[in-house]
């Protein structure tokens, strides 16, 4: 009752909020890319923070690392919803990879474009080549990027095998892949398959069940690997245990 009632003055002001900065960021991003910059990356990841809340999930950084966090990293997660769009450069200051489509959400798509993401046709494979080359360079350029190596959402289970791209990069800058496992609590719910985005997000918002863990292990550095497919094999097995943890249990 008392969540109800916090519910129904607090998400009206942040609803306002949030339109209120994506008029903002839409308009900024008319404006020539020489005048994007790390201002308009920390807004795009505030924005993220006011969505998620205003989306009413409660989500929490789960720390499961025993070594402390590299300063730069190449984060991996697994993809079964919509919300890990929002959900991890709010959590993390990356800039991620999408998929070409994303450019053409409305305002969405604008804001995301200006804010530094790195966006791959995955069926081209000059598109591809463009992309990893893209990644090398931002990495090398000091940024961290977040890649999800299923190769898009494959739902709630870990796909059979994870893309290599992830980890060519680590392999060809020398910068560590940071694991994070999303766990949705109401996995039936947030499990993005077929639904438009609104309907997901719609969705997302009415669930009674919105806590939401991402875990956080060990970075993995690439001199412990000769290959990106040792790597990525290495990779998979530690999301298919974590599956037993953290999806199986519930």
């Amino acid at each position: 009752m008392r969540k109800a009632l916090i519910n129904l003055f607090v998400l009206p002001v942040i609803w306002l909020s949030l339109i209120s900065l994506s008029i903002v960021l839409y308009l900024l991003s008319h404006l020539p890319r020489f005048f994007s910059g790390r201002y308009y990356h920390f807004l795009s990841r505030f924005w993220c923070r006011i969505f998620i809340r205003a989306l009413d999930v409660d989500l929490r950084l789960v720390h499961k690392n025993i070594r402390p966090l590299p300063e730069q990293y190449i984060l991996i997660a697994n993809h079964p919803s919509a919300l890990e769009d929002f959900a991890i450069p709010a959590l993390f200051d990356v800039y991620p990879l999408a998929k070409e489509s994303v450019r053409d959400w409305i305002v969405l798509g604008r804001i995301s474009d200006y804010a530094g993401t790195i966006y791959v046709k995955r069926e081209n494979a000059k598109s591809r080549h463009a992309a990893l080359q893209s990644l090398v360079d931002a990495v090398n350029g000091g940024k961290n990027i977040t890649i999800f190596p299923e190769g898009g959402c494959k739902g709630r289970r870990i796909y059979k095998e994870f893309h290599r791209g992830a980890f060519d990069v680590s392999l060809q800058t020398g910068r560590p892949v940071l694991p994070v496992f999303l766990q949705y609590i109401d996995q039936d719910t947030f499990e993005w398959m077929n639904e438009s985005l609104i309907k997901k997000l719609w969705q997302i918002f009415k669930s009674n069940k919105n806590r939401v863990n991402y875990y956080v292990h060990d970075a993995i550095f690439p001199g412990d690997f000769s290959d990106k497919e040792s790597f990525a094999k290495h990779a998979h097995s530690l999301y298919l245990g974590w599956q037993k943890d953290y999806l199986d249990t519930l």
